[in-house]
């Protein structure tokens, strides 16, 4: 691996300089500033980035941070090579190839600036592609299975089974937590996916309403909006977890949940992804060419997606 890299003081860049549909305010820029790093950061040059509907949340301003200003550059998940380090960086050095969130700069550029924190090695089993798809997902993933208390012999029922964070709920729960049984929704098309993922029940929402179900679980994980149908599936004394409702909002047992992002999350999991255990699941229309970042954008927004949209190769 080589340790010498120029880095260019310009690059490629999808941006936006205005709140928006992504299709109107998101453009490639041949010419952006490429990211200085500060203290306790590290410069990748990213060669894979994915994308999660917070991403679009933030073009449009359904979802502001505090003190965040544009012009701004989308994009959270990334898989690259380290090329520059700044001071006070304890782990990573130049040359490593790494993976995880990037919470200050976007990844849909050929270079973003990321906090050491929120990196971490990447799996050698994985292809930057599939370590890509990972970060933002897994970290929902597991921190909610964590939170909600899942144990041992529990039984879980997740909403939304075929997205993102749902197909990692189902691998985590039977790998990491031990769930003794997991069933899981989707559309028709999907019910072989959450299967192979290891879903003991995959249910058909087009057929069939869970609630209805004579079966009830100790836990339910809401990865869509139906937190008030989601109560109505739990045992007396389970929990429900969502990931996409306010708290103020939510019917009892329901609560929700917010990831934060830290490479140390990442080394945990690491031994299930080197294993095979815990796999990445990439929507089959994946990966979307860095030039079609705008139709990546789409295919996310009908969601329809299996899994994870990637962007790859990126320039």
């Amino acid at each position: 691996m080589a340790t010498n890299f120029v880095v260019p003081t310009k690059m490629k860049a999808w941006v936006y300089r205005e709140y928006g549909d992504v299709g109107n305010v998101l453009r490639l820029n041949q010419e952006f500033e490429v990211p200085e790093v500060q203290k306790g950061q590290v410069l990748v040059k990213v060669l894979a980035a994915a994308l999660n509907p917070i991403d679009h949340m933030r073009v449009n301003a359904v979802y502001k941070l505090p003190h965040f200003t544009l012009p701004a550059v989308p994009g959270y998940d990334l898989a690259g090579i380290v090329v520059k380090v700044g001071g006070e960086v304890e782990k990573l050095k130049v040359g490593d190839e790494v993976y995880g969130c990037a919470t200050i700069y976007g990844t849909l550029a050929e270079y973003t600036a990321v906090d050491e924190s929120t990196l971490a090695l990447k799996p050698k089993k994985l292809s930057f592609e599939e370590a890509a798809s990972l970060p933002l997902v897994i970290h929902t993933a597991y921190g909610g299975l964590e939170r909600v208390g899942l144990s041992p012999g529990k039984s879980l029922l997740v909403l939304g089974g075929a997205g993102g964070v749902g197909t990692l709920v189902i691998q985590l729960a039977k790998e990491v937590f031990g769930a003794s049984r997991v069933a899981a929704t989707c559309s028709t098309g999907k019910l072989d996916l959450l299967k192979s993922l290891g879903a003991d029940l995959a249910i058909d929402y087009t057929k069939v309403n869970f609630e209805d179900l004579s079966e009830k679980f100790d836990v339910v994980y809401v990865a869509i909006g139906q937190s008030e149908r989601a109560v109505k599936a739990v045992k007396p004394g389970g929990s429900v977890v969502t990931i996409v409702e306010h708290s103020k909002t939510l019917p009892p047992p329901a609560f929700s949940f917010v990831s934060a992002s830290d490479g140390a999350t990442l080394e945990k999991l690491k031994p299930f992804l080197e294993s095979g255990k815990v796999k990445p699941v990439i929507d089959p229309k994946s990966p979307f060419p860095f030039s079609q970042a705008i139709e990546a954008f789409s295919h996310l927004q009908t969601r329809r997606a299996a899994g994870k949209v990637v962007i790859h190769p990126v320039p």
